[in-house]
């Protein structure tokens, strides 16, 4: 279609990578106007985590949808909004002993990240906001100064400040514990870093490059904080609502955040929904203090509730996530020392995995080949040199090693050209072989 090339702006970037008109979409599945069918290993970013149209959901938003429920209702009382808020209260707060006050901000995770810094520096006085290296927090301009990623922070127009970077667990190598640094520059008044309002931190950063935190280093990062009476925000966007094994990505480390942000996957359904968690006395707001006009999606409340009663009311579900990124992580531990000589590494956790490559380059042409197999895949990292997986978390295991395969047979392929190219410029840069290659071409 040319209105695409003709009205639509050059910053898009998902429709450079998967060049087709796409109309339909099914659980794992994506289907374009040409009839080809495609396995979704990006599902929007994350956000996808029950899969495309989840029929689980599906009812409950036509059947409100049908009953003239309320759509657009500001942050005005709805029963939707109350339904979810007991339902998230009551099966994913309270059986981890989480207490949170829960607010509605606009509906993406970059205002829900702006309203997290927001009333750390509003509760504390202080301004500036500790961050890391390999950080992605949005692409607004109080998020976009918490993000490491040069691409997206050159687009600003305006220099931005207000935070202190760090460097995240491996940074610095895998025997250095950063935190210890953090401790440091904290503790000695003359450091240049100034008393800060909170940390920010994903526990696996994806855009990133899937860079895992340690448990331990998270422990660490926790009392460092409580020992200089930092906040902890978690920015659980990506990592969170199940892609790492349990709701929150922080579980397994046993940590309490003083405040969370959730987004992506958690309306369940692809609707736009974002939320702050905070501890009550973090909760300081004054009325309209943050607002935004679609900071209430009941049509996302419907679904969200719908997704915990159906996934998270026992641990059938995060058990299962749990095997399948076990699955994930052996399969790809083995592509990677089958077509290793040192060019890949597995980076992740849980659901949330990916093979870092030699380079970019090299990982671009690994998800291009893929998609010409039919999977949708994309890169990630400083120099997009991780292949990075992000499928339903509801998907088969059947599909998931279809999936699987076509990562490995990509991989394959492009390890083959890439080999041969040397063999290549040795026989050109040769001139005995160039000759010959003449004499040849002039006989035939």
């Amino acid at each position: 279609m040319k209105i695409f090339d003709e009205i639509e702006s050059e910053v898009q970037s998902y429709a450079r990578s998967f060049p087709r008109v796409f109309h339909k979409a099914k659980g794992v599945f994506l289907h374009d106007t040409e009839g080809n069918q495609y396995l979704d290993f990006l599902a929007g970013a994350g956000t996808l985590n029950y899969g495309h149209n989840n029929p689980l959901f599906k009812k409950s938003l036509l059947d409100y949808i049908d009953s003239d429920g309320i759509t657009h209702g500001l942050d005005m009382h709805t029963r939707a909004k109350g339904e979810f808020l007991e339902t998230f209260n009551e099966v994913i707060l309270k059986p981890r002993k989480l207490e949170y006050m829960v607010q509605f901000t606009g509906p993406t995770g970059t205002n829900a990240v702006e309203a997290a810094m927001k009333i750390a520096r509003n509760v504390t006085g202080q301004q500036n906001i500790i961050t890391f290296t390999n950080g992605f927090h949005g692409v607004s301009l109080g998020s976009l100064a918490a993000t490491g990623n040069a691409h997206h922070r050159n687009a600003a127009g305006i220099s931005l400040s207000g935070t202190h970077r760090m460097p995240y667990d491996g940074y610095l190598g895998d025997h250095i514990d950063t935190t210890e640094y953090l401790d440091k520059v904290l503790s000695d008044s003359s450091s240049g870093i100034n008393s800060p309002a909170a940390v920010i931190v994903e526990t696996v950063q994806g855009e990133g490059g899937i860079n895992a935190a340690s448990i331990s280093w998270l422990k660490s990062l926790e009392r460092v904080c409580r020992k200089h009476g930092v906040l902890l925000i978690v920015d659980d966007i990506q990592a969170g609502c199940g892609r790492t094994g349990t709701f929150f990505s922080f579980e397994e480390a046993g940590i309490q955040p003083d405040i969370v942000t959730l987004s992506k996957s958690l309306s369940g359904y692809g609707l736009p929904f974002a939320v702050v968690l905070m501890k009550p006395e973090l909760d300081q707001w004054k009325p309209g203090e943050h607002n935004g006009t679609f900071r209430g999606n009941n049509l996302a409340f419907v679904t969200a509730k719908a997704a915990i009663d159906h996934y998270w009311r026992d641990d059938a579900f995060s058990k299962d996530i749990q095997r399948k990124g076990r699955l994930i992580a052996e399969r790809l531990s083995d592509i990677a020392q089958r077509y290793g000589d040192g060019r890949f590494a597995v980076k992740g956790r849980g659901m949330f995995q990916g093979i870092n490559c030699i380079n970019g380059e090299f990982a671009s042409k690994i998800t291009h080949k893929a998609f010409q197999e039919g999977l949708i895949i994309e890169t990630s990292g400083a120099d997009d040199q991780v292949v990075k997986l992000l499928c339903p978390l509801i998907i088969t295991d059947e599909h998931l090693q279809d999936g699987l395969d076509i990562i490995e047979a990509s991989i394959k392929e492009t390890c083959e050209t890439s080999d041969r190219l040397p063999e290549r410029r040795q026989f050109f840069n040769d001139s005995n072989n160039v000759v010959t290659l003449l004499n040849r071409l002039r006989k035939r």
